[in-house]
């Protein structure tokens, strides 16, 4: 391994070994398949294999106990060694916001520290169309194998980066009229039932229970807020982030 080279990690799950030999097939160094289920002719598997061998990746057969060791017992029979994905910077996403030509939909989140709650608003951001996914440098998860396992391939598929400074970022998105929505409960927050979307807009999501900083609530344009109609008063940020998107989408082309 070269110097400056990311440490190979082991990713598992079907979906996420697919989507990594779709979208990053030369950070693939070896691809690990349950040999019992290879055999049983798993349609699946068998594509994996085939698009691993004419990519020029190795394949090598494993039996459950040797593939759990490597990859957990989650794997879903496949697991593969890859260098892990490097996330865009500031200068990449100034880029990307240049040559998308329209209005943006843009999911920023902050303090989501849990791989698998990443994994699961990145699901949710690729299947409601959102431009780009946005998260801080620090106190953030980072696009683990987990957080790729439970993203079921959208970890690849979609843009991402990380920023070092996001009240920079926020100012940055409102000076290409991008307006900045965050959810919170506050008193000056709109229903997400009534709120009306912009072309250009960049969704913040906290973590469950900090939230959103004060600093980064103050740099919001709009504060939304789910209603909840039952006892709980909260959702999780990953079940939150899929309400609120959709919503969001809805409405947006509801206003064409």
């Amino acid at each position: 391994m070269s110097k400056g080279q990311p440490k190979p990690l082991m990713y598992s799950g079907i979906h996420a070994v697919e989507s990594l030999l779709r979208h990053r097939p030369e950070a693939v160094l070896e691809l690990f398949v349950l040999d019992a289920r290879a055999k049983r002719g798993d349609a699946r598997l068998e594509t994996l294999i085939i698009a691993a061998r004419d990519q020029g990746i190795a394949v090598q057969m494993a039996r459950r106990e040797s593939l759990d060791k490597l990859a957990g017992p989650q794997n879903q029979g496949v697991a593969a060694r890859a260098r892990p994905r490097r996330p865009g910077d500031d200068v990449a996403l100034d880029n990307h916001l240049d040559r998308l030509g329209r209005p943006p939909l843009l999911l920023i989140l902050e303090g989501v520290t849990d791989p698998h709650n990443l994994g699961a608003c990145l699901r949710s951001a690729d299947a409601a169309g959102v431009d780009a996914v946005i998260v801080p440098r620090r106190h953030a998860a980072g696009l683990t194998p987990v957080a790729c396992r439970s993203a079921a391939g959208a970890a690849e598929s979609l843009p991402y980066f990380e920023v070092g400074n996001l009240a920079r970022l926020l100012e940055r998105l409102q000076e290409r009229d991008i307006r900045v929505a965050g959810t919170a409960l506050h008193e000056s927050s709109t229903s997400l039932f009534e709120y009306q979307p912009p072309a250009g807009l960049a969704l913040i999501m906290g973590a469950e229970g900090e939230g959103l900083r004060r600093l980064t609530l103050e740099r919001c344009d709009d504060l939304l807020a789910i209603p909840m109609a039952g006892y709980v008063q909260s959702l999780n940020v990953s079940v939150a982030t899929g309400v609120v998107l959709f919503h969001l989408v809805a409405a947006r082309r509801d206003r064409g």
